[in-house]
C-alpha cells in the first residue's frame, strides 16, 4: 500500500523525541501531497505500525488536524478526511488573496530562489506526466510564495490552508487540465518579479488566483447531483 510505505519511510524523522505534533506534520505533508483523499478512512492500526507511535499519540495528532478542518471524527465509524464544499473553496482563496498578495512585494533573493527551484520541481513532473505531483510542485510554489513575507505564523497558516486546499484538488476529474495551465503561468509570475514589476504581479497573482477558483468552484458544481 503505498500510503503505508510512504509513511514508514517518515517514520525515521520522529525518533526518539517523538511527538503528536510531527506526527501531525507528516500527515499534514502527506495530505498536501495528495496520499490521502477526501473522505477516506484513516486507519489507526496502519498509520501507527507505519510510524512506530502509540495509539494515544496518533490520537493527539489527529485531533489536531481535525482543528485545521483537514480530518474530521464520526461518532463510532473512526477518522475520516475531510470532504470539503464550495464555500470552502471561496473561503480558502479570500486568505489566499491577503497572504499571496502582500509577498509578492517583499521578494527577495533567497525567496526567487525557492520559488525556481518549485517551478523545477514542476517542469520534471510535466515531463514525466506525474500530475499529482505537478500539483505538489505548484502548492510548495505558494507555499515559497508566502514564505517572502518573512512570517513564522503565516508559513504555519499557509502550509494549513494549501493542505486543506490539496483536498480540493481531488475534486477535478482529470488534474492534467487543471495544474497544466498554471505551470507556465507560474514562470510569467517569476519573471514578474525578477524584473521588479510588483504592480503588475499583483495584478496577475489576483487574476490567477481567481482563475483557479472559478475552475474549482464549477468542477464542485458539476459534481452535485443535477450538476451540469
Amino acid at each position: 500500500m503505498e500510503q503505508v510505505t510512504a509513511l514508514e519511510h517518515d517514520r525515521e524523522r520522529l525518533g526518539r523525541s517523538s511527538t503528536a505534533e510531527k506526527v501531525a506534520d507528516i500527515l499534514r505533508e502527506r495530505i498536501a501531497e495528495g496520499f490521502f483523499t477526501p473522505g477516506e478512512r484513516l486507519s489507526e492500526m496502519e498509520i501507527g505500525k507505519a510510524l512506530g507511535v502509540s495509539r494515544n499519540t496518533l490520537r493527539e495528532a489527529f485531533r489536531l488536524l481535525s482543528h485545521e478542518r483537514l480530518l474530521t471524527h464520526r461518532l463510532n465509524r473512526g477518522v475520516f478526511v475531510r470532504v470539503l464544499s464550495a464555500e470552502d473553496v471561496s473561503d480558502l482563496y479570500r486568505v489566499r488573496r491577503v497572504i499571496e498578495g502582500a509577498a509578492v512585494r517583499r521578494a527577495t533573493p533567497e525567496g526567487l530562489a525557492a520559488l525556481r527551484d518549485a517551478l523545477a520541481e514542476g517542469d520534471r513532473a510535466v515531463r514525466e506526466s506525474r500530475w499529482r505531483d505537478v500539483g505538489t510542485a505548484n502548492l510548495r510554489f505558494h507555499q515559497a510564495l508566502a514564505k517572502m513575507n518573512g512570517s513564522k505564523r503565516l508559513d504555519d497558516l499557509m502550509r494549513q490552508l494549501l493542505a486543506e486546499l490539496r483536498l480540493v484538488f481531488h475534486v477535478m476529474i482529470d488534474p492534467r487540465l487543471f495544474h497544466g495551465p498554471f505551470v507556465p503561468r507560474n514562470k510569467d509570475l517569476v519573471a514578474l518579479l525578477e524584473a521588479g514589476e510588483y504592480d503588475r504581479a499583483e495584478r496577475e497573482l489576483e487574476i490567477y488566483l481567481d482563475d483557479a477558483e472559478a475552475m474549482l468552484i464549477e468542477a464542485f458544481g458539476r459534481a452535485r447531483p443535477g450538476g451540469a
